[in-house]
């Protein structure tokens, strides 16, 4: 389990920040993720405490929503989405095109610390397969060479 100095106080004060807030979890653990880029797995017990849930409950949320990480990321988080639409369109060829390209599989982050890419089950964007969202950016009809347009894009200086 990585060691984050200031866990608990961080997380004291996000916790006040939504207290008294119905359902606050789920902002909590936005709160926490943009302040370490990540909901830190030794979060998960202190939050069942402080917030009287137990730790299959915080560990569920964490895990169901893809938009949660549990560790550390590449500068960019590419997600493919996995949905039957975009299947049927073509991102089985974009995703394998993805992985060849950045040379790592779903999970992983480069060599270089640039890209992490990540399967998500569903972007909203049916009716304009395939997706792929790039950090918060939502891509559509998205084919092997307008990957490696959006990819050269991130790689200029100031991306």
């Amino acid at each position: 389990m990585q060691v984050i100095p200031d866990l608990e106080q961080a997380l004291d004060s996000i916790i006040a920040e939504h207290a008294g807030q119905i359902g606050a979890l789920m902002p909590i653990l936005h709160s926490l993720q943009e302040r370490f880029g990540f909901v830190p797995e030794a979060a998960v017990p202190l939050l069942a405490i402080k917030l009287n849930l137990s730790r299959a409950e915080v560990h569920g949320v964490i895990h169901f929503y893809h938009d949660f990480r549990s560790g550390p990321t590449g500068k960019h988080v590419i997600q493919v989405c996995r949905a039957e639409a975009c299947q049927a369109m073509g991102s089985v060829a974009l995703e394998e095109h993805i992985k060849h390209t950045l040379g790592i599989d779903y999970g992983q982050t480069s060599e270089d610390g640039q890209f992490t890419l990540q399967p998500v089950y569903c972007l909203g964007n049916c009716a304009c397969t395939p997706s792929l969202r790039i950090d918060d950016q939502v891509h559509a009809r998205v084919t092997p060479q307008r990957f490696d347009n959006l990819l050269q894009s991130l790689l200029e200086p100031g991306a």
